[in-house]
Formats: C-alpha cells, structure tokens, sequence
C-alpha cells in the first residue's frame, strides 16, 4: 500500500511538474500579455486621434491576438446553442436574448418563442414573407440586415476595411486562376495589376461593400444581384472577432479569418461575394453548397485554402444561378459579407459608414448605366 501510494505521488508530481506548471506559466504570462496590449491601445488612443495609423495593430500585437483559441471556443460555443432547451426554459432564455440584441419578434415567422428547440434554432429564424422587399428597381441590393462598413471604389489593388485601415484585394480572394484553370499567380504581378486581371471589360471599374451583421440581426444573407456562381474557394483561416472596433484595430482582418469565396458573373462581369466567419460563429452554410465544411480543426484542414469549380464542365457539380433576392445561406450568430463585384465607372453607392441596412434596399443611385440596363429589360 505504501508503495502504491509512493508511486502514485510521484505520477502526480511528474504530472504537476511536466504539465500543470508549464500550463500555469502559459496561462500567466498569456495574461499578463493581453494586458500590456490592453494598456498599450489606451495610452494610443489617448495620444492619437482617431484613424491615426498608430492606433493599428502591429505585428506582434495580432500574433499575440491569434494565440487565443477562438476556433475551439467557436466550437465549444456552437455545441451550447445547439444545445436543447426544455420548454420552460424557452421564454426566459430567448427573450433575454431577443431584448438584449434587440430583435424584432414580430418580423419572425414564427414569433413564438416556445417553438425553437435551441439558441441556434432562434439565431437561423426566418422572416415573414414581404418583411424584407426586394428593391425592384435597383440592380445591386443589400444581401443581408447590417451595419455598412465600408464601401467604395478598388484602388491600385487595395479596399478599406474600415476608414483608414485598408487590405489587400489579392490576399484577401487569393490567385485568380478561376476562369482559366490552375495557373500558378506570377510573383512580380503587382497589386494593380491584380485588380486589372479581375475586370471582363476593360473599360468597367472594380468595387467593394462591406456588412458587418450583429448578433440580433437577421442571419440569412441572399444574393444581391442575379448571377452565377461558378468557383468556390474555401479559407479555412482564422475566427478572430470582426466586431467594427476590431475591424479598426486589425488591419487585413478579413484575409486573416475563415471565409467562403464565391466568385462568378454577372451582366457587368466579375462579381465575388464572400461570407465571413468570426468569433462563435459555429458555421457557415451556403445551401447550394452541401461541400462546404466551416470551423473545422487545422488537421482536418491544413492547407491555406480549397477550390471547388462549379463550372458545368465538371463531374459534380455545376453552376449556381442565383436571382436577385434569393436566399443563398446562413451564418450562426452574427458576422461579415464582402462584395466586390465590377461594374460601369459611373456606378455610385447611396449608402453611408455606419448605416444600418435591411436585406432587398438598394445599395446605388438608381440614375447610373447599371439602372438604366435594368429598366430597359
């Protein structure tokens, strides 16, 4: 007995030794870390005013963001909201929630709080039919409920993330080998060049609109234009947090995290549009798209992204069409979608920074030659 005893202590003290003291210092200095960004960004944002450059991220500051686990707290979140609630537990729950985020009951299809099994269930609510009119007149709509942002036109190969903070528009969709087949991206195309090489008519010009969706919006985002969709590529990335005062902080957050890169044609060209994924959002799902898997483990994934052609050539799969208007899938909690499409140099938003927006408003001036098209027909 004593002997089993010895061995026994000294098992746990190797454990304690090799693996509860090196986790204790992780978690110490990881602590002590975060703090000294913490104060760091306050005694910036004391000293610069705002959108100074000095009050973006550096370099260390982001890697140290990204030691964080937010993929497996993505995970562990989505298995609590799929979580079944009893009965009981419904009312009290869901409506703290509802009044928290401020979502409005009675645009729901079902209003009856007693009816969704899980917080998931209440997060992926459809709306009644006619809440959410598609702007008949306009040819770019709002493909989901939001906050706009950022919006504007391409330059150089570069989009603002948010005012002041910019990223890259070849980093963020990656080699644009989708038309032609696999071809390896050349090393010296610089960032202009990039952008040019997206354009079907030469003479049209690229642009970009970002959504930031909260997590009391409605979460299904739909097409925004009618096209076809005919290349995926999938960014398994990372789940940072893409809440606008992040979106301030880091720059190029939307090339860092987890995104589905739907790219294809519309009447004017090239059209992309690209769902984000962010803190607790347990998935991402496109319904056309059953291949899709999000939030999954880097062993599961561990290549920095995965194509898909949708082409009709291909065994399969085939092309997407999607109307203007249509539904084209849904996120878990709140997070981001990315437009850039091309069109006629004289396309001009109507919307501002800041502004909340409704799924099917328009997103343009009505007066320009994408409109003029669309009467026409």
């Amino acid at each position: 007995m004593a002997a089993t005893a010895t061995f026994k202590g000294a098992k746990n003290s190797r454990w304690r030794r090799f693996v509860l003291k090196p986790f204790v210092f992780v978690q110490f200095f990881f602590g002590i870390g975060l703090l000294a960004i913490a104060l760091k960004q306050f005694r910036r944002k004391n000293t610069h005013p705002a959108q100074s450059p000095e009050l973006i991220a550096k370099d260390w500051e982001i890697l140290y963001y990204r030691i964080i686990p937010f993929r497996a707290i993505s995970r562990a979140w989505g298995w609590l909201t799929n979580c079944h609630l009893p009965v009981w537990a419904r009312q009290p729950l869901l409506g703290l929630y509802a009044r928290t985020f401020n979502c409005n009951l009675e645009e729901a299809m079902d209003g009856n709080l007693d009816n969704y099994s899980c917080l998931a269930e209440f997060f992926r609510r459809k709306l009644k039919n006619g809440v959410r009119p598609i702007d008949p007149a306009s040819a770019v709509v709002a493909p989901s409920d939001g906050t706009v942002l950022n919006f504007g036109r391409v330059t150089a190969g570069m989009m603002e993330q948010v005012k002041g903070v910019s990223y890259s528009l070849g980093e963020f969709l990656g080699p644009a080998y989708w038309r032609n087949g696999p071809e390896v991206q050349p090393a010296s195309q610089t960032e202009l060049e990039y952008e040019k090489s997206l354009l079907v008519n030469k003479d049209n010009d690229l642009f970009h609109c970002v959504i930031y969706l909260a997590p009391g919006d409605y979460h299904c985002f739909h097409s925004p234009v009618d096209w076809t969709v005919n290349f995926r590529r999938h960014f398994p990335g990372a789940l940072l947090s893409v809440n606008p005062s992040i979106a301030k902080w880091v720059a190029g957050l939307f090339s860092l995290n987890e995104r589905a890169v739907y790219v294809g044609r519309w009447k004017h060209g090239f059209f992309s549009m690209t769902p984000v994924g962010a803190t607790n959002v347990g998935s991402i799902r496109v319904y056309a798209d059953e291949k899709l898997r999000t939030n999954c483990t880097k062993w599961a994934l561990p290549l920095p992204y995965y194509d898909r052609y949708m082409g009709p050539t291909e065994s399969d799969s085939d092309e997407i069409p999607l109307h203007k208007g249509e539904i084209f899938g849904e996120f878990n909690l709140g997070s981001t979608i990315v437009l850039i499409f091309e069109a006629p140099k004289d396309f001009e938003f109507k919307i501002r920074p800041g502004e909340k927006i409704r799924m099917g408003q328009s997103l343009h001036v009505t007066g320009s030659n994408v409109n003029q098209e669309v009467a026409a027909h």
